[in-house]
């Protein structure tokens, strides 16, 4: 039996549809568009059910027939979620308050799908967490309510069969899959005590000892904890607002791996900048980064927080693997151009590199081989649209918003696992009539001074590092002691490129007296600084007597500056004997 075709779902200013996928990209026969403008939209997680409220009802339909199964008269709902097993639907509205009910009404609403029945309703004020994490056999839900873990089992939210309470819990993950069921908490810290992270599975939740795991950690104004699919790892993510250093626009992060067996570490990141984005493989064994300043790298680590295979440098700040496993997008969106790689994750090789530019939302669609990207408002109010490609480049299909309308959200349907087995993969481009979108390779930025010389390898603001594979198959695995001086020689060399983007200078007939074919370095960061200094001084002082020697008349102030040449070099002279 074939596979069936996924659906796109499409909400924006001319209202909710269902687009039919690829190939033939046409809109669903058996969904009738609903012409006012939702709010929100959602499938269950199995994607045989979708749900949409659109300021008047809450409606559900079977996708495949388009049959309704409930609608709700909420006309303020704002949100929706279907629980797991498709048993429990959850809304939720803004809370206000009025002077007849200073205390306000609940908010969350569960509702029984079967029946249409309402079981149970909550204060929910905060957008964020708003609705319940349900193990996926619905045997156990969880809510943060004031710093502490209510448990319920087996939707009866009537009683709470157990609480977490911490100093201040104030982030949760519950783990993926079925019993037993796993818990990451954060506690901020507070008084010079460190945050931390603790892993519990429930219902164990009594003693010091009852931790699976304890990660503690300073430096972290909040975090995102993601799990792995066996839900046997937990990937936490610590970041501060504030770089007080001043080195990051971003904040710091930090990245920290939990297990369940116990075992904690930092992961060790060679290049200095922001953690963009990170990513788990489906296999559960394996995690990609995208790290540092721009160029960022992107690297895999396994489960013992080593490299396997580094991506180099490039413009991304994002990376998505297929639902299979087997193909990885490393992308540049948001103030980048677009461009994406993908790669074949299983031989580390590149199989296309697109470029999707202004795009806001990236997600593969559940087959592993078609990807949507779209440009939606309000992140950008013009260009909007969407376009369903092939992993090979190639645009399957492309829907372009007339200007005086808007698209807001388009979300693919999901499917149980297994439904699309992984298929071989292809390096010739797809065949479609809108053919692909390889990017052009850029040229580099050279400072006017250079742009009518002749051009070398030694203008380059970025020394762009190539892919490498980390562990190739005939080696031995490292020693511990190995990694480390392997770590302390790539941070080395990061910093030392990083050093290098001002350091471009123009060519000049007879080289400099200063320059030298090697770094030299004292290991002492303040004697390395003036020596720099003093050789870009003297730098500048040869492009000046150059000048002077082609006519240019120069200024009272250039003269001084020509003046103090040989006391410069008597200088660096000085500092560079105590080397």
């Amino acid at each position: 039996m074939a596979p069936p075709t996924p659906h796109l779902a499409v909400r924006g200013s001319e209202g909710t549809f269902l687009l039919h996928g690829p190939p033939n990209c046409a809109e669903s026969a058996t969904f009738h568009r609903d012409a006012q403008q939702s709010k929100y939209i959602a499938f269950s997680s199995d994607g045989t059910l979708f749900g949409w409220c659109n300021g008047e009802k809450v409606n559900v339909v079977k996708v495949l027939s388009g049959e309704l199964v409930k609608s709700f008269d909420l006309p303020k709902t704002a949100m929706i979620e279907f629980s797991p097993q498709n048993k429990v639907l959850a809304t939720w509205k803004q809370y206000t308050k009025t002077q007849d009910n200073p205390q306000g009404e609940a908010n969350l609403q569960l509702w029984d799908l079967q029946t249409g029945a309402c079981i149970k309703t909550f204060y929910q004020k905060k957008v964020q967490g708003w609705c319940p994490s349900w193990a996926d056999d619905e045997s156990i839900a969880v809510r943060c309510v004031n710093n502490e873990l209510h448990f319920f089992e087996n939707n009866n939210f009537e009683t709470i069969a157990s609480k977490l309470h911490l100093q201040k819990v104030s982030e949760f993950a519950l783990s993926p899959g079925n019993q037993p069921s796993k818990v990451a908490v954060y506690v901020p810290g507070s008084k010079g005590a460190p945050s931390f992270v603790r892993l519990y599975q429930y219902p164990n939740f009594g003693g010091p000892t009852s931790a699976l795991a304890n990660k503690s950690f300073f430096k972290a104004d909040k975090v995102t904890m993601l799990w792995n699919k066996r839900a046997s790892a937990v990937l936490v993510t610590a970041s501060t607002e504030v770089d007080k250093t001043g080195a990051s626009y971003y904040g710091e992060q930090t990245l920290h791996y939990l297990a369940t067996n116990g075992e904690s570490a930092v992961v060790p990141l060679p290049k200095n900048g922001p953690i963009y984005d990170v990513s788990w493989s489906p296999n559960s064994t394996e995690f990609c980064i995208v790290y540092g300043f721009m160029p960022a790298k992107a690297t895999i680590f396994n489960l013992k927080c080593e490299s396997v295979f580094d991506f180099g440098t490039g413009p991304r700040n994002a990376a998505f693997y297929s639902p299979q496993g087997h193909i990885l997008v490393l992308a540049g969106f948001g103030n980048l151009r677009g461009q994406m790689e993908v790669w074949d994750v299983k031989k580390y090789k590149q199989v296309s590199k697109p470029q999707a530019a202004d795009t806001t939302f990236f997600s593969w669609c559940p087959d592993g081989e078609h990807i949507v990207t779209a440009t939606c408002s309000p992140r950008l109010r013009v260009s909007n649209g969407y376009k369903i490609w092939h992993y090979t480049g190639t645009v399957l299909y492309k829907q372009d918003v007339p200007a005086d309308k808007e698209l807001w959200e388009v979300l693919w349907q999901p499917f149980p696992a297994g439904t699309f087995p992984e298929k071989a993969m292809k390096y010739q481009a797809a065949p479609s009539e809108l053919g692909s979108t390889e990017a052009k390779p850029a040229q580099a930025y050279r400072p006017p001074a250079l742009r009518n010389k002749p051009e070398t390898s030694s203008y380059k603001l970025h020394e762009e590092e190539p892919p490498q594979n980390m562990k190739s198959a005939g080696d031995k695995p490292m020693s511990k002691t190995a990694l480390k001086n392997q770590r302390k020689r790539e941070a080395k060399k990061a910093a030392k490129q990083e050093n290098k983007a001002d350091d471009v200078t123009p060519p000049v007939s007879e080289p400099a007296p200063v320059q030298q074919n090697t770094p030299v370095t004292s290991g002492e960061p303040d004697t390395d600084k003036k020596i720099k200094n003093l050789k870009k001084k003297l730098r500048a002082i040869e492009e000046l007597k150059e000048q002077q020697a082609a006519g240019k008349q120069m200024q009272k102030n250039q003269l001084e500056k020509m003046q103090k040449e040989a006391q410069l070099l008597k200088e660096l002279e000085e500092l560079e004997l105590g080397l």
